[in-house]
């Protein structure tokens, strides 16, 4: 199974209240595969839907999960702008089924 990640940033801790990529396309495309504990773990991810951290300074990230097919996703990865450097959340959400505080 296919998931599309997308990054944004709801709560911005700027002083301009801007975020600089808003307006930019952030998302991570990742093949959990076909076995039955990978669609168990891509099923769980997708029932939540949706996922959220607090960096405590006033910034807020989350992301939202989509299933998507292989033509879907090979265009999602002509269109990203790669994901800022929160590549841990993803790894967070797949191995753990939440972003933890990372340390």
């Amino acid at each position: 199974m296919i998931l599309c990640f997308e990054l944004s940033m709801p709560n911005v801790g700027s002083w301009n209240n801007r975020w600089s990529g808003e307006k930019d396309f952030y998302a991570k495309v990742f093949n959990l595969g076909r076995s039955k504990e990978a669609t168990l773990k891509a099923q769980s991810i997708l029932d939540t839907g949706s996922f959220y951290h607090n960096f405590g300074d006033g910034w807020g990230a989350s992301i939202s999960v989509r299933k998507v097919d292989s033509n879907e996703a090979r265009s999602i990865r002509r269109k990203t702008k790669g994901f800022c450097g929160y590549d841990w959340m993803v790894n967070e959400i797949i191995t753990f089924g939440e972003i933890r505080q990372k340390e």
